[in-house]
Formats: structure tokens, C-alpha cells, sequence
């Protein structure tokens, strides 16, 4: 067909060629054009009137206006002193539809049409069929779908345009039957298919779908692991893919050469070290005598890099050059380094704050305008921004300066998000039941960082008000402030404590103070008015408190806290720890005196990119002292719930009343939670559910005198969060490991808006 189509053209060039001597041309006409504009041919006929032509230049216009691809005939003849070009177009498409596509998606399938020109609104010529047949089987091919049939339907419509359906049927995926590995003589085939996510078979059994992307994935790791082994002179000879007849069966065979495994006769630093020599050869990993190790290397290549560009030479060059003796098969490892200029920021530069203030941005940027860059500084400085939570991204982009080549721009980019709501909901927690609350908050007030909010929680064990206004910056030096003002009432016997409930009202400032990066020292003072209520049958603890307290009490506090906080994250959090220390002290003045002490501290011990071990020690200590001889039964802790040892029922674990068996809490308790944080069961990305392996461990003590190891409870379990518009959604499924008689425990719990 395609040679057909030649000579066809070929016969109308000499037929038009010959029909004519040589002319002067007055006048060109132009016949049989629809769609395409006469400018547009003109544009492309390198003839025009008073030119003199031959029939080589006849010739030469048809040839150019084919070229065009707009025509599929042209002819030329003479009338006259007037030439006379009559074309016939091709058609143009008017629309392409794609049906049968799964494994790829469509904006992919539309992106490989246009690939190829096959596109709505240009002209269509058949020859794209066989592009389009080419692409489409490479784009499958590459997925192992080697039975994928492609039917294409042409509909000629009026104006000479024309509609294209394609309509494919994907067929089975390939599946790998065989990997096998010819040339190995260090690893065993075991040990070498394992780096083969290919070979890998599902827990039902069924076999990995082949895919031409993942296989060269997988060769890069058995290179790999060759190379961390010291075989600095491994290849991969061949590769060869072979389909079974019913196309629906791959076996894949890898030919290797090993070679000589190398050692490390030794390690030197070369180059401009501008910084302390032995500063750098700490972060170097590989020592004389080791195995060769490419990622032993290029780890100790990045630490360095990474180590210069904190200190301003951010485009520092590190290249580890080898010295190889074949004979010895020991090579000498050089890491050469060439810092470049040290790099000065020039302006930092802050868009997208439409309400935020410039100077709220800017107070938590740890880069500064005319420092030296510092990568470090600059991360940093996006960490505490996202912190903020004022705004939905932070970017942030490093632009060099026209004629200074030690200068630099910083852009940090937001997006603000609402930063005030409006929330009124029903929640459930084991520890609350029903709630009920409003709040109005806004956490960026005016732009200013500052936060306000009004709080009204209302469920049967608590009703809660409040009204909180915290400054973050109270002063330049990031001094912040919270005052408070809250009244409470808390029905003991509706959270299965005792016959009892409390009516408090209270006020506090307190300020923190930041001691560093990543931590803060926090004080404040707190009145608190409480009175306590009798019912029925009140444990005795809670009338032995009235007897020598009364039943109203006031009291004035003063508390301090001191935390050190580097967790990449507030909500689900997987690197860096959190240690906090806080104490309250009833001073003297009030009615009582006593003290608290509570210690937590929470590590996060990643293993890759996708799991994580998370501890949690709870650590809290009351006493009293001066005057007072009982202890205020509601400062007690508990211990039991979702939030502490999950298995177990809110607030069960414990010391109980002799008569009414109710748990009265103690002056003491311990509290340990491992999770071991497993892989995002529904996306790698999503940042709004955590799916974990638990070990709980606790119990509360009446005092220190009382503390018991065979007290202790013991759960396992799993839990999953997710965080939804309404709140924090928690589902726990545990197993009590040492429930003794007389214990309270609940296989499932459910949370819903409870405080994460």
C-alpha cells in the first residue's frame, strides 16, 4: 500500500509536470479546500504571481504542499496565464475515544496518542495507525500484558471529518515463572533471588506479574549487592526474557561474571578540607582492611557533603577515587574534596501569606539574611513552619544571583489554610462516653500567630468550659504566654471511679520559655476552687479526704515544665523523641498542700522508610506535705482505656474500695506502650491513618510503699487511628496476658473526637 501511495504520487508530479512549458505566472487559484485556510497554503506554495516556472519548480511546489501532510492529492494545471492548484484534504480528527483500559491510565494512553500526532483537531493520516499499534503494544509490553489486542473504528463524518475509536483488550498479565542466575559462585541462588521482588510469590500463592521496569529494578540490586560485597569488577552479561507460548508466562535468566572480591588497604582525605580533617574522617564508614563497600562509600560521601553544605558550601563536590591493584586485589579509597565557595544568603523572600504576617513567618526561619547558607538552618526553618499548622504546604527554593557567584535567594513558599473554626460534634471515648462539644478557636488570629478559643465540652462524665488566649511570642525572644479561665464538673461515678463528683472553677498564666531548638522550659501559677460531693456509697477514701479537708477546697499552685521535643511531627510521628518533666505544687495559703510530678518520655527508632518502633514510658508521683495529711482523692491517676493500657476498661486498673470494690486510684503510677508502626495499609502517603502491633504495660499504686511487680497488667494487641473531620477515630483490639479475677477487660475499643 505504502508503495502504491509513492507512485501515485510520483505519476501525478510527472503528469502535472508535463503538462506545460515554462510561463510567467499572472494569477493563482486555488480548488477543493475546506477546512484548511488559503493563507496557510500560500504560506507553503513557493510560487507567487510574477514568478516564471518550469516544471521543476511545478514539481518542487507539489512536493513541498505533500510534505505539509494536509492533502492527500494535489494536481496543478494552466489556465492561461493563471495557475491552478487543486488539493483534496485529509481528514481531521474530530474525536478519539479509548474503551478496554485498566493497568494504565488514561491520561497516559492520551499522552502516548499525542506522542505520535494523533490528537483532536489535527489532520489524520492512516500511516499514524501503525504508530499508534507500535505505541500502544510498548506501553503494555513494558506491564508483561503480551495479549493485548487493539481494534481501531474509523466514522467518517460530515466536512470531512473523521472519529476514532479505539477499543483494546488488555488480556492476562505475564507471570514469572523462573528466575535464574548463571555465573554465581559467592551467593547461593537462594540468597541472590531474594533481591528479586519478581521471583516473589503472594501469600496466596499466586505469582509476581511481570514488568519490564521492575526487573531492571532488580538488577540494579543484585548489582548492588555484589558491589557492597567487595566485587568491584561485577557485570551482568546478559539478560534474557523468555515468553511461554500462551505469551502468559515469562522466565527470566540472568548471566553474571563475579570477579575478585577487594579489600580496603587504605583510606586517605584529600582535596581543600576546610574543615578539621578529623571532624571529616568521622563520618567516613570504611577503614583499611574492610570489604569494599559501594554504599559503605557513598554514605560517607553524602555525610560529608551534607556536613559542608551545613556550613555554607552547598555546592561542595566529594568524589571518592579508587587506586586498584588487580594483583593484590586490594584497592586504596581517596575521598577527594572540593568545597567550592562558600555561599551567603542574600534576602529571604516569603509568598503566599495573604493574612499571615510577614514577621510570624520570619520569627521561626532559622536562616538568616546575609549568614552563610546553611542546609541545616534552612530544613529547619520549614520544619517549624509546617509546625505552625497555619498552613497546608511549605516550599522552599534556593535561587542563585545573577553575577555573585556566592549569593543566593531563599523562597520560602505557603499555602494558608483556615486557621479558625467553628466545630460543634458527638464523640464517643471509653474514658468519657457520649460527648457533646462546641468550641470556636482560632489559631492565627489576625494574622498574628496568636491563638483564641472557646471550649464547651459536654459529655456524662465531664462538662468542661473554658476560654484560653496563648501568645507563642510574647516577646522578641519567643517568650510565649496562656491565660486560662475554666469551670468544670466531673460525675466520678459515670466514669466507674466512685459515688462522687467535683465542681471546680479556676484561672492560670503560665509562660515557656525556649531553651533551644528543640526545647522548652514552661511556669506558671493556677488558682483552683473544688468541691467535692458525696452519693450513696462513696468509697471511704473520698470521705476520709472530706473528714479532715472539708468538702470545699482552695488552692493556689504553681507548676513548671521542661521539654525537649525533636519528633518530625506532632500527629504520627515516626523519627526524633520527646522527653517532658512537669511538676505542680500546691503552695502554701490554700487549703491544701501537696505535689505532683509526671515524667514522659516517648522515642521513635525507625527500621527503613515504612516501620517504626515507637515507646512510650508514662511515669506519676503525688504527695502531700505541711499541713495536709490526705491526699486530694480527684488528683489521683488512673490507669485502663484506650489511652493508657488498652485491653483493659478506662480507669479499672488499680487499688478499689474494700466495700464498694470501685477504683479509687492512686498516688503512683506506670504506664509503658511499645508500637511497633507497620507499612500505611491504604496509601504510602497518607497522613491521616497508622496502623500498629501494641504491648501495653501498667498499673497505679495507693503509694510508693505499695508498688507490686505482680500488680502489673499486660496487654497486646493491634490498633489503628484514623483522623477524620470530626476527629480522631481509634480502634483497639487487645488480649489481656495476665487478667486476674475480679479485672475488668474489653477485647475492642472505640474511640471517636476524643484529644489525640
Amino acid at each position: 500500500m505504502r508503495y502504491f501511495f509513492v507512485v501515485f504520487i510520483f505519476v501525478g508530479l510527472i503528469r502535472t509536470a508535463f503538462a506545460f512549458d515554462s510561463f510567467v505566472v499572472k494569477d493563482i487559484k486555488l480548488e477543493g479546500l475546506q477546512r484548511i485556510s488559503v493563507g496557510t497554503v500560500f504560506n507553503y506554495l513557493p510560487i507567487k504571481p510574477g514568478d516564471e516556472i518550469d516544471r521543476a519548480k511545478v514539481k518542487n511546489a507539489i512536493g513541498i504542499l505533500f510534505k505539509t501532510g494536509f492533502f492527500k492529492d494535489i494536481h496543478i494545471e494552466r489556465e492561461n496565464d493563471v495557475l491552478v492548484v487543486f488539493v483534496a484534504e485529509r481528514p481531521a480528527i474530530n474525536d478519539i475515544k479509548i474503551e478496554g483500559y485498566d493497568t494504565i491510565p488514561k491520561d497516559q494512553l492520551e499522552n502516548a496518542l499525542k506522542q505520535i500526532g494523533l490528537v483532536k483537531g489535527r489532520v489524520y493520516n492512516r500511516s499514524l495507525l501503525d504508530g499508534l499499534q507500535q505505541e500502544l503494544q510498548r506501553q503494555y509490553y513494558s506491564l508483561g500484558k503480551y495479549n493485548i489486542k487493539i481494534d481501531v473504528e474509523q466514522t467518517q463524518l460530515e466536512r470531512n471529518r473523521i472519529d476514532i475509536n479505539i477499543k483494546l483488550s488488555e488480556g492476562k498479565s505475564a507471570e514469572i515463572y523462573s528466575v535464574n542466575i548463571i555465573g554465581n559462585k559467592s551467593f547461593s541462588d537462594e540468597k541472590l533471588i531474594q533481591e528479586f521482588s519478581l521471583a516473589e510469590t503472594s501469600f496466596f500463592g499466586s505469582r509476581s506479574s511481570y514488568k519490564k521496569q521492575e526487573l531492571a529494578a532488580d538488577l540494579e540490586k543484585l548489582k548492588s549487592l555484589y558491589l557492597d560485597s567487595g566485587f568491584l569488577n561485577f557485570n551482568i552479561e546478559s539478560t534474557q526474557v523468555s515468553l511461554g507460548p500462551e505469551k502468559e508466562s515469562v522466565y527470566v535468566s540472568v548471566n553474571i561474571k563475579e570477579g575478585d572480591r577487594f579489600t580496603v588497604r587504605d583510606v586517605k582525605l584529600a582535596g581543600d578540607l576546610i574543615l578539621p580533617q578529623e571532624k571529616l574522617a568521622e563520618l567516613i564508614n570504611i577503614k583499611a582492611g574492610d570489604v569494599f563497600s559501594r554504599r559503605k562509600v557513598i554514605d560517607s560521601t553524602k555525610a560529608i557533603s551534607d556536613l559542608l553544605a551545613e556550613h555554607g558550601y552547598a555546592f561542595a563536590n566529594v568524589n571518592m577515587v579508587p587506586d586498584v591493584d588487580e594483583e593484590s586485589r586490594t584497592l586504596a579509597v581517596t575521598f577527594f574534596v572540593d568545597p567550592g565557595r562558600r555561599i551567603y544568603v542574600s534576602r529571604v523572600n516569603i509568598s503566599g501569606n495573604n493574612k499571615t504576617q510577614d514577621k510570624v513567618i520570619r520569627r521561626e526561619l532559622r536562616q538568616l539574611e546575609g549568614d552563610w547558607l546553611s542546609t541545616k538552618h534552612v530544613a529547619r526553618s520549614k520544619t517549624r513552619l509546617d509546625r505552625l499548622g497555619f498552613f497546608g504546604d511549605v516550599s522552599v527554593q534556593t535561587t542563585r544571583i545573577p553575577g555573585a557567584a556566592d549569593q543566593v535567594n531563599l523562597d520560602y513558599h505557603v499555602e494558608e489554610k483556615p486557621t479558625g473554626s467553628l466545630q460543634a460534634g458527638v464523640g464517643y471515648s471509653d474514658t468519657q462516653g457520649a460527648v457533646v462539644n462546641l468550641s470556636v478557636t482560632q489559631d492565627n488570629f489576625l494574622g498574628t500567630g496568636q491563638r483564641v478559643g472557646v471550649n464547651l465540652d459536654n459529655s456524662s462524665v465531664t462538662k468542661q468550659y473554658s476560654v484560653n488566649y496563648i501568645n507563642p511570642y510574647y516577646t522578641e525572644d519567643g517568650v510565649s504566654r496562656n491565660i486560662s479561665l475554666s469551670y468544670r464538673q466531673v460525675d466520678a461515678e459515670e466514669a466507674d471511679i466512685s459515688n462522687y463528683s467535683t465542681d471546680s472553677y479556676g484561672a492560670s498564666i503560665s509562660y515557656g520559655i525556649p531553651m533551644s531548638e528543640f526545647m522548652n522550659f514552661g511556669w506558671g501559677v493556677k488558682y483552683d476552687s473544688t468541691k467535692l460531693t458525696t452519693g450513696i456509697s462513696t468509697s471511704q477514701n473520698i470521705l476520709d479526704f472530706i473528714a479532715s479537708s472539708g468538702e470545699i477546697n482552695d488552692t493556689f499552685q504553681l507548676f513548671t515544665s521542661w521539654t525537649y521535643d525533636s519528633r518530625n511531627r506532632t500527629i504520627f510521628a515516626n523519627r526524633g523523641n520527646l522527653s517532658s518533666l512537669s511538676t505542680e505544687i500546691a503552695v502554701p495559703g490554700g487549703d491544701l498542700e501537696y505535689y505532683k510530678v509526671n515524667l514522659r518520655q516517648v522515642n521513635y527508632f525507625p527500621f527503613g522508610d515504612s516501620v517504626t518502633l515507637a515507646v512510650n514510658m508514662n511515669f506519676g508521683y503525688g504527695d502531700v506535705y505541711g499541713k495536709s495529711t490526705e491526699y486530694p482523692p480527684y488528683e489521683n491517676y488512673f490507669t485502663g482505656g484506650s489511652s493508657s493500657v488498652r485491653g483493659y476498661d478506662a480507669n479499672s486498673i488499680g487499688p478499689k474500695d474494700l466495700v464498694t470494690n470501685d477504683p479509687t486510684g492512686g498516688k503512683v503510677k506506670i504506664v509503658g506502650n511499645m508500637d511497633l508502626i507497620l507499612p500505611n495499609p491504604f496509601s504510602e502517603t497518607s497522613g491521616s491513618t497508622r496502623l500498629s502491633l501494641f504491648l501495653d504495660a501498667g498499673s497505679v499504686f495507693k503509694d510508693a510503699n505499695s508498688i507490686d511487680s505482680d500488680e502489673f497488667r499486660y496487654t497486646a494487641g493491634i490498633a489503628f487511628i484514623w483522623i477524620t473531620p470530626v476527629g480522631a477515630m481509634r480502634f483497639n483490639f487487645a488480649e489481656a496476658l495476665n487478667e486476674k479475677e475480679g479485672d475488668s477487660t474489653s477485647s475492642f475499643q472505640f474511640s471517636l473526637g476524643s484529644p489525640f
